[in-house]
């Protein structure tokens, strides 16, 4: 179960033999990718082929990505490279979204990934946000709503699982989580009215989201989103009604590692609600979270049976990822007429 709810990401362009044993144990949920793992669309391909030769088809690996578009994508041509939200947000129709996720679902559901972190579900309200900006849809709920669900629609209708970030809302602070911990000081009714509405659409229609490392005062003004039962357990399951999968973000980021170790984020986040957690570059801390994991199982009836949900969910999430249609032939994907006239639509918004 501990390996079950990680994530893991490693540096290079060959898997780590600790994540090899994990994935040949079946105690691994899943492995992220980021650029420094891809050379060229090929290479990629054959790295995720070698990762999951032992799959169960009926329980494959999760094998995600953060491909948004903008300045948030990790493969390169010729995968469809999107705009920044922002440009589609203000001057494409939601259809138009549809279709360009579709296209770009279809292109990483051949390479072999089935789980992208998109669609951005933050609210850019702040001109100051290091961090959201132009990766946000707009800087109202109501067009991040209607653009993030035609994105998450287009990449499911391709085999793809999409995961909304980043609850409850990041889009209006002045911190970047990566180097520090940020902190939102507004009341319940302005959250209800900008920060939660995306979060509250995607209940049904997205399978999964990223928590925020971000402090929300009137939740809980002492801890992360991330690790608090009051945003996790009781805003979004008990309050808001989501019951797909949690992913936290990454634990290795300053605004978790600044107050604490990685082993203590990692119970503290399966404590809290959370059912996934992200270790996207240090094998050994991954390893030392299990351990945790292990550990605290061990020794707390309670926390063990929160950790057999969480693997449950895990679970279902990836049994969903089988689910969806397979993968279409690659070269199909990356050259076809459809695909032209997208890319056509999307520089006439550019």
């Amino acid at each position: 179960m501990a390996g079950g709810v990680l994530v893991c990401g490693f540096a290079g362009l060959e898997l780590p033999k600790t994540l090899q044993s994990w994935l040949a144990d079946r105690a691994l949920g899943g492995l992220i990718l980021f650029k420094r793992n891809i050379v060229s669309i090929e290479q990629t391909r054959e790295l995720i082929e070698s990762c999951t030769a032992g799959d169960d088809p009926q329980l494959p690996t999760l094998i995600c990505i953060d491909q948004e578009g903008g300045r948030v994508s990790r493969l390169p041509e010729p995968v469809l490279k999107l705009p920044a939200m922002r440009v589609l947000g203000a001057h494409a129709e939601p259809e138009l979204t549809r279709r360009a996720a579709t296209a770009l679902g279809r292109q990483l559901r051949a390479i072999g990934i089935n789980l992208d972190f998109a669609p951005v579900l933050d609210v850019d309200t702040n001109p100051d946000n290091p961090v959201i900006g132009d990766r946000a849809f707009g800087n109202e709920p109501e067009r991040v709503i209607e653009h993030a669900l035609a994105f998450a629609e287009g990449l499911m209708e391709a085999g793809v699982l999409a995961c909304g970030k980043h609850f409850p809302g990041h889009g209006d602070t002045d911190t970047d989580s990566h180097l520090a911990l940020p902190r939102l000081v507004h009341d319940l009714e302005r959250l209800n009215a900008v920060e939660l509405p995306p979060f509250a659409a995607a209940v049904g229609r997205i399978p999964s989201l990223m928590t925020a490392h971000v402090v929300f005062e009137a939740i809980d003004p002492a801890t992360p989103a991330t690790m608090s039962d009051k945003v996790i357990s009781g805003l979004l399951r008990e309050d808001i009604g989501f019951r797909g999968a949690v992913f936290s973000d990454d634990l290795e980021m300053q605004a978790i590692t600044a107050h604490g170790s990685v082993e203590e984020a990692a119970v503290r986040a399966i404590a809290a609600g959370c059912d996934l957690l992200l270790v996207c570059s240090d094998v050994d801390a991954a390893r030392r979270a299990r351990r945790a994991l292990v550990d605290e199982a061990s020794r707390n009836e309670a926390f063990q049976l929160r950790l057999r949900e969480a693997a449950g969910r895990a679970t279902a999430l990836r049994r969903r990822a089988a689910s969806l249609p397979g993968p279409r032939p690659l070269e199909e994907t990356l050259a076809n007429r459809e695909l032209d006239a997208i890319r056509a639509q999307l520089r006439t918004l550019c």
